[in-house]
């Protein structure tokens, strides 16, 4: 696991210095505290942070073909290196290290661009091929691994984070105003858009090739044919579930250094921890953590699942310091990211690199085996709450603006009022911002001409299902799953330097999951079914798989109205924060009041604008002032140019 920075010129006499890069690395020493690695030629420079899993003293980057005329550097794990080391010794490539890495350079040398269709594992890589003067960047199927990328003055920049492009070229800390419409709506900002006009990430799946100045983007991969396979039996079914899980799970204990696992006591993490009892001989390491609020305290079900398995279990009980915490968090935030488990995920990550450096986690099972009771509400409006097209425009051009603010079920009839194909994308905004226009100024939504939820209309739309579930999984792994759940969980686990891998992710289980038909996923009105069945097969005790979906409960309600109400006032109701032009102060006022009187719980809708705010001033307006002086700056030296 790595951070991974540099930048590509077409022509050599733009060369840039080992200490311009080593100067975007260091923004990367918490991705990478072991090791670092710097080559600079032919117009390239190729840099990177290790955090040592694999081949601890011959795994250093950047990695070279046996003439040196291909180099690369990654991020990420390839567990399927050893066979493919194996068939590429066996046709004359000789190897120097025991690394992964060193498998995709040979592997370039026989297939080129086509080599990522070969790897399996979680990836974004940077590959240089002297002699073609060709570049190559790929992202992992999923999304697991960032990467963005720049173009400033012809000279082609890429990196694991934001902030290392911005420190050579700050010129391109300009905000993205659509980018921050779109956080608005969602709690994230979706690829391929980030909170910087001129900086992108580039989206999982997808590889990007930079040759004679020309950038050219293209997807590789994408989720089969839903709804495809039925298995003649539920014993059948069971039975290859189990057995490409068990797979996925092996592969990733790969690792010449201590590993365990986050373990929240929910399905998921619970099958992961009971395969992994199965496949280890000594206990796993597994870690949860709780809040002393005792309706947020659900780590009884993380400890009858670790006694159940075995295991080595680690927990802490949180009291914490949730505006240090925010405070903290907010100056690492390189975009406006909402999701409030955030917290717990860094704390748990925290205590877990105490004692491993590498975890698995359970996430991804939401998406693949429709975990969220968004499914169920959604599969039930559409076939209970049928409303004619007419009356669903009445409602929501004349009934739904009187409706006093809280009214009980103005929200959820405006839901029902639209088209059923519009309701789930209506469902998983956030604010959602169409709705609550009085939060957000007129001349800020005045600048926009398109909807949002228009990218997330065409996931639907070519989306390679028949079915209303299988369609709405398929939105959630293009846009939810990359852009919220895995971010979340890189981010916050390279904060404590610690890799976390994904088998519910792993391509191979996923391309047949998804191919299920939607029974084995929502069966008998029951989410997960297929998987809750595997669970109780495998052990996990019913206590566990009865309880109801939780997630990462936080007390956000307690902590608004004590802990973080005077930040909130203060900050959300600043002249500051209000002159930016972003926020309507009537609107914010309303929703304030409503919530302290105890008239509603809007406290993710609260929390999404404290967010905001508290990115824009830990991070955004210490960016600009500490680039503001930056007249100097090695991308200023650089001749202007198209592109």
């Amino acid at each position: 696991m790595c951070g991974i920075a540099g930048i590509v010129s077409p022509e050599s006499d733009q060369l840039p210095t080992g200490d311009v890069l080593r100067q975007m690395c260091q923004t990367l020493v918490h991705r990478g505290p072991d090791d670092e690695g710097l080559f600079v030629k032919s117009g390239t420079a190729l840099g990177m942070r290790r955090l040592s899993i694999i081949d601890l003293s011959g795994g250093h980057q950047p990695i070279f073909n046996e003439d040196r005329t291909v180099w690369i550097v990654l991020n990420g794990e390839i567990y399927n290196f050893r066979e493919l080391r194996n068939e590429l010794e066996s046709k004359g490539h000789r190897f120097r290290s025991r690394s992964d890495t060193e498998v995709i350079v040979h592997l370039y040398e026989e297939l080129g661009p086509e080599c990522v269709h070969k790897l399996r594992g979680m990836f974004a890589f940077a590959l240089f091929d002297e002699q073609r003067r060709y570049f190559l960047l790929a992202r992992d199927r999923l999304g697991k691994k960032p990467l963005h990328y720049a173009l400033w003055r012809g000279q082609l920049l890429f990196a694991s984070e934001m902030k290392a492009i911005m420190e050579v070229v700050p010129e391109l800390a300009s905000v993205n105003q659509k980018a921050l419409l779109q956080y608005f709506y969602f709690g994230y900002i979706p690829d391929p858009e980030t909170a910087f006009n001129g900086i992108h990430k580039l989206p999982p799946g997808h590889i990007l090739e930079f040759k004679n100045s020309q950038v050219h983007i293209r997807r590789y991969w994408d989720l089969p044919d839903y709804g495809t396979c039925s298995p003649a039996t539920e014993e059948e079914c069971l039975a290859e579930l189990e057995s490409k899980l068990d797979e996925a799970v092996r592969i990733r204990l790969i690792s010449d250094v201590p590993l365990g696992a986050l373990l929240s006591g929910g399905t998921d993490s619970s099958t992961i921890v009971a395969l992994m009892a199965r496949a280890s001989a000594r206990p796993v390491k597994t870690f949860s953590i709780g809040f002393r609020h005792a309706d947020f305290n659900e780590t009884d079900c993380a400890r009858i699942v670790a006694e159940r398995f075995s295991t080595e279990h680690h927990e802490l009980i949180l009291e914490p310091n949730v505006i240090e915490a925010l405070e903290s968090l907010t100056q690492s935030l390189e975009e406006p990211f909402g999701d409030s488990s955030m917290l717990p995920t860094y704390y748990v990550s925290r205590l877990a690199r105490k004692h491993v450096t590498v975890v698995l986690s359970g996430d991804g099972g939401d998406e693949a085996f429709a975990g969220y009771d968004r499914y169920r509400i959604h599969l039930r409006e559409r076939s209970k709450y049928p409303v004619p097209q007419w009356a669903g425009r009445i409602y929501r051009d004349s009934i739904y603006p009187r409706l006093p603010y809280g009214f009980p079920g103005r929200n959820f009839a405006y839901s029902l009022s639209l088209p059923c194909s519009e309701r789930y994308i209506e469902a998983v905004s956030i604010l959602p911002a169409h709705r609550n226009y009085t939060l957000l100024s007129q001349d800020f939504l005045n600048s926009f001409d398109a909807d949002p939820l228009d990218s997330f209309r065409q996931f639907i739309v070519k989306a390679p299902a028949k079915d209303p579930l299988s369609r709405a999984l398929y939105l959630d792994t293009k846009t939810y799953l990359p852009g919220d759940i895995l971010t979340k969980v890189d981010r916050m686990s390279m904060a404590a330097s610690l890799e976390a891998r994904v088998p519910m992710l792993d391509h191979i289980l996923l391309e047949w999951v998804t191919s299920l038909a939607p029974k084995w996923k929502m069966g008998h009105g029951r989410q997960k079914y297929i998987l809750t069945k595997l669970a109780r097969r495998l052990g996990v005790p019913d206590i566990v798989l009865q309880r109801p979906k939780r997630g990462f409960a936080l007390p956000l309600v307690h902590w608004m109205r004590r802990e973080l109400k005077e930040l909130v006032l203060t900050l959300l109701l600043d002249s500051s924060t209000l002159n930016r032009g972003y926020f309507n102060k009537a609107g914010i006022q309303r929703l304030l009041d409503a919530f302290f009187r105890g008239e509603t719980d809007d406290c993710h809708e609260i929390w999404r604008l404290l967010i905001f705010e508290l990115w824009h001033r830990n991070f955004l307006e210490k960016i600009r002032s500490r680039n503001s002086g930056a007249q100097t700056s090695w991308a200023s030296t650089l001749p202007a140019r198209a592109g």
